[in-house]
């Protein structure tokens, strides 16, 4: 089954499903969420806190008050454990992830091929679409799964794009996060914001060296790193991510990284050339796969084989959320002359029959105020906790 979702403009909609707060009239965040908004609000905005309640039509609590008026407060959780353990306790399965309303989104600065081709008039964003777009991806993924928003810095034309900020590693006790290195200079100031954030979430943070063997060391997050199954991942690196940075973290986290080394200029991460399935399978570009990579990922799972075209089109820039897979398309605003209209179909009826096989459900977004940027879907979502953590 495929469904969509309206390619064109949609208003605004309440940003979650608040059922859970119908009769409260009150919402309130951790003093973690209260202590981040306070700090990146600035004088005279209103705080994370004010607006979230402000988007879901509820009243702002401070934080901790339905607490202290009890008399009860959390039990202390190990370091670097706290976010892991409080939701074994609570029994929350769902898988958590991380977004960003793209305010501060632009594309001002090209930085990719894709980018490249565009003049700067095709590349102009229109913010309206653009927040509508997301929030229909949002409201969905949200409807499954917990969803953070982290706060939009202004001036960071690239924030939305949280795969690249960082990578959670699940085959780690504590809840460990590594943060990004970015190669492209526009996207620098990112990191600190990441960095921040998972502090404030009780993470273990952990920060890639400038140098790494006397080179230069770059890492680009979730997107250039796939978690197979315990401690083996994929590492995309050759165009953003850099070969020593995985040797570095392959050491440093007890990790056996399958290197992946990434050459088409348009398929610059390798979130554009891999997807995980399941435990045991994998969509991969075997026509870009080196031998010697293609060898060593059978040891760990099926590859299953996607062409260089359905790559270029994001057949691998999906994302898996219980038993549907997420992709974004505008075939919805091609006519149906256009070569473009073609790879979009194809596209599509490739994924309807690898959900078929899986007995999962295809949706699909229009994201088209993201391609100005050579963004696809899984760009905008960094996982933060997958629903079989415990199982890893």
């Amino acid at each position: 089954m495929c469904v969509f979702t309206n390619p064109g403009i949609c208003s605004v909609m309440p940003v979650a499903d608040v059922a859970s707060l119908e009769g409260t009239g009150t919402y309130t965040l951790s003093s973690a969420e209260h202590s981040f908004a306070k700090k990146n609000s600035g004088e005279g905005r209103s705080g994370l806190h004010e607006a979230v309640c402000a988007m879901i039509g509820v009243i702002a609590s401070p934080p901790t008050a339905g607490l202290a008026a009890s008399g009860e407060m959390p039990s202390p959780s190990a370091p670097g454990c706290f976010f892991s353990e409080e939701l074994r306790r609570a029994k929350t399965a769902v898988p958590v992830y991380l977004m960003n309303l793209p305010l501060s989104l632009s594309a001002q600065v090209a930085n990719n091929a894709w980018m490249d081709e565009m003049s700067a008039v095709d590349r102009e964003v229109r913010p309206a679409s653009a927040i509508s777009q997301f929030l229909e991806l949002y409201r969905h993924i949200s409807g499954q799964a917990i969803v953070y928003l982290l706060p939009s810095r202004p001036g960071l034309q690239d924030q939305p794009y949280v795969a690249n900020l960082a990578a959670v590693l699940p085959h780690c006790h504590e809840d460990t996060v590594l943060i990004s290195r970015f190669r492209a200079s526009a996207r620098a100031r990112e990191s600190a914001v990441g960095t921040e954030f998972f502090r404030l979430m009780e993470f273990s943070v952990h920060e890639m060296p400038e140098a790494v063997g006397g080179s230069e060391a770059f890492f680009e997050g979730e997107a250039d790193l796939k978690h197979v199954h315990g401690n083996v991942y994929v590492g995309g690196y050759g165009l953003r991510t850099s070969l020593n940075a995985l040797e570095w973290t392959a050491e440093r986290f007890g990790m056996r990284i399958i290197p992946y080394r990434i050459t088409d200029p348009y398929l610059y991460h390798l979130d554009c050339c891999v997807l995980r399935l399941t435990n045991d399978a994998m969509l991969v570009c075997t026509s870009l796969a080196e031998p010697g990579f293609l060898r060593e990922l059978e040891k760990h799972c099926q590859i299953i084989d996607v062409t260089l075209d359905e790559a270029r089109a994001g057949i691998t820039n999906s994302l898996v959320l219980a038993d549907q897979i997420l992709c974004d398309t505008d075939i919805g605003l091609l006519d149906e002359g256009n070569r473009q209209y073609a790879v979009e179909r194809a596209k599509i009826r490739r994924l309807e029959e690898i959900c078929g096989r899986l007995g999962r459900s295809l949706h699909t977004f229009c994201l088209s105020e993201f391609y100005k940027s050579g963004a696809l879907l899984s760009c905008l979502v960094l996982p933060v906790r997958h629903a079989s953590a415990d199982s890893l």
